[in-house]
């Protein structure tokens, strides 16, 4: 589910934090048809990765704990989930690494969530070998995307759009002048200062439920050259009326700025939280999730199409790895069967013919080699063809696992029926 199938009020119910994420992960983990999950919940999407053994039963496992944790009915929660399956889910998972799904083309702190998504699920046990390997492809997409295309001048990350929207409204490119408050002392509560005070703002209010914390990126801001000094949380109400921005980013269950409190002088209020933090019911400006979405953003095409580029690429390396450890077991099971047929040949061997141990030795190497070489092409090939997952007729299977030369089919030109003998047959037939 994400920004782009889902209202906000469903998103804010089936979004998590650390500690609901990690006890749901665990949960999907215990469902039958699933044996690797890694659960992703941002300000914008929650998704769940997973390995299954069936399909449909795996769809119907995730969507039942994604009910009973949301507290959504299952049929409400299946109008605004979409499923990716295979292909198309590796597809999807490295598109919202590179920035490609974000509400804002090219954000920056996804690859750093989804970094943080896959950390927490290889800590908890819950990502095997395709989901590590899923992760991996996913992140290294991403920095090509960013570090090979010009996605990061085009885009921007989530806090630098609210904050493009909070310039537009004060009609200024700088906060020079004003004053903001700060909630919270999270990833998102920091990105805003850093910006806010790259921006030049006056001073910055810091206030958490964590005191210490809200001081700790107060310490922060002055050492990078910008006013500011933290509340205590309750004392935010009075810092209302003083500042010019209010940014909220604490993932409260509750509204932390309330309409009722908002009285006289009306800030421009940023919410970069999910669920909600702010009163959708205070005056003036409000610069949220939702409206976020609604805003045009400026996409390079060339940019784009050059970072989908990559992702078709890494793509295909990853599926390509993929299908060519999927025929390994077939490989290694090919080999065991050959050197099981190699003992019981030399067994019989031995029973028939009396040898000394250097002829014996002799002879076993020489039948060993012999089906090494007959193996060698077609484990090659059998991977070759894997990895390219084409579909061929049995006998270009055989030429091609073996090495053997093509033999085209030809006949004589004289020997080929005429239409006067095609005709005659088709009226006997008839």
């Amino acid at each position: 589910m994400s920004h782009r199938v889902a209202p906000v009020h469903v998103l804010e119910q089936v979004s998590m934090g650390e500690d609901k994420r990690d006890r749901t992960a665990a949960r999907l983990m215990q469902c039958p048809s699933l044996s690797e999950v890694l659960l992703l919940s941002t300000c914008n999407r929650v998704e769940v990765y997973s390995v299954t053994n069936s399909f449909h039963s795996g769809v119907n496992e995730i969507v039942d704990v994604l009910s009973a944790t949301s507290g959504l009915n299952a049929d409400e929660l299946r109008e605004h989930l979409y499923v990716r399956y295979a292909d198309a889910a590796a597809e999807h998972m490295l598109a919202v690494a590179s920035g490609l799904d974000s509400m804002v083309l090219g954000e920056q702190q996804i690859i750093g969530q989804v970094r943080t998504a896959y950390q927490a699920a290889s800590d908890n046990g819950t990502v095997g070998p395709t989901l590590h390997a899923l992760a991996q492809a996913a992140l290294h997409t991403g920095k090509r995307v960013h570090s090979e295309t010009g996605i990061d001048e085009t885009g921007a990350s989530m806090v630098t759009f609210a904050l493009d929207k909070v310039a537009e409204s004060l009609d200024s490119d700088s906060f020079k002048g004003h004053r903001a408050l700060v909630l919270g002392a999270g990833a998102m509560s920091s990105l805003a200062a850093t910006h806010l005070g790259k921006r030049g703002i006056d001073e910055l209010v810091i206030a958490n439920r964590t005191f210490d914390r809200a001081e700790r990126l107060a310490q922060h801001s002055r050492e990078a050259g910008v006013p500011a000094h933290a509340v205590e949380f309750p004392e935010r109400i009075k810092a209302y009326n003083d500042v010019d921005i209010i940014v909220s980013a604490t993932g409260a269950h509750d509204y932390t700025v309330k309409a009722p409190d908002i009285t006289g002088h009306t800030p421009v209020f940023v919410d970069l939280s999910m669920p909600r933090d702010i009163d959708p019911n205070v005056p003036g400006t409000l610069i949220n999730i939702e409206s976020l979405r609604q805003s045009e953003r400026e996409e390079s095409r060339e940019v784009e199409e050059i970072a989908k580029r990559i992702l078709r690429e890494e793509l295909d390396a990853f599926t390509s790895a993929q299908r060519v450890r999927d025929v390994a077991p077939a490989l290694s099971a090919l080999r065991s069967m050959a050197a099981g047929i190699v003992d019981k040949e030399m067994e019989r061997f031995d029973n028939r013919v009396e040898t000394d141990p250097e002829t014996h030795r002799e002879v076993a190497k020489t039948v060993q080699r012999v089906v090494d070489k007959l193996l060698h092409q077609p484990t090659v090939q059998v991977k070759a063809l894997a990895a390219n997952s084409g579909t061929i007729s049995y006998d270009t299977a055989l030429q091609q696992l073996f090495g053997l030369p093509a033999t085209p089919v030809s006949t004589d030109v004289a020997k080929l029926p005429t239409s006067a003998t095609m005709d005659k047959a088709t009226k006997e037939n008839k």
